[in-house]
């Protein structure tokens, strides 16, 4: 493929699916909207603009789906590029893990932990435990050397 369209600019405004298609768009019964509100295509809801981020390239100067839609659609698309896993595997996993972090077992699971190394996802932490982990370097050694140390059997014994 030429990356070209088949018909010209002219040709291709003059044809009849182009007419059909803003012929069915006139036609299309349109919700009743609240003044200066805008419908978003994602929940369906009527909602002021406030609630859209900025498009400069859209007609009205704002995306067509809400903040709100806009944000939970970036999540799963951060779990799925970052760990490549989607929502539901995620959920699975705390749910799996009784909804605690699976190091504390006593804060609730909301981060996802990752070898670094090989990328393959361990399971779902609280903030804290993972930014331990985070801080010693995801090195077993390092948390060995650590549990000693709180044990006392390492280094000086003051208390």
């Amino acid at each position: 493929m030429d990356g070209l369209q088949r018909h010209c600019r002219d040709c291709a405004a003059r044809s009849p699916h182009k007419a059909s298609l803003v012929e069915a768009r006139a036609t299309r019964p349109r919700a009743q909207l609240p003044e200066g509100h805008k419908l978003c295509t994602c929940c369906g809801e009527a909602k002021p603009p406030s609630e859209y981020h900025r498009k400069a390239s859209a007609s009205d100067g704002l995306h067509a789906r809400c903040k709100a839609c806009r944000a939970i659609e970036g999540r799963a698309g951060h779990l799925k590029r970052k760990y490549g896993i989607t929502e539901v595997e995620r959920d699975r996993m705390i749910a799996d893990q009784g909804g605690l972090c699976c190091l504390c077992l006593r804060a609730p699971a909301v981060h996802v932990d990752h070898c670094h190394k090989t990328g393959r996802v361990r399971g779902v932490l609280c903030f804290n435990c993972n930014t331990g982990l985070g801080l010693l370097k995801d090195s077993p050694d390092r948390i060995l050397r650590a549990a000693e140390y709180l044990e006392g059997t390492r280094g000086s014994q003051h208390s």
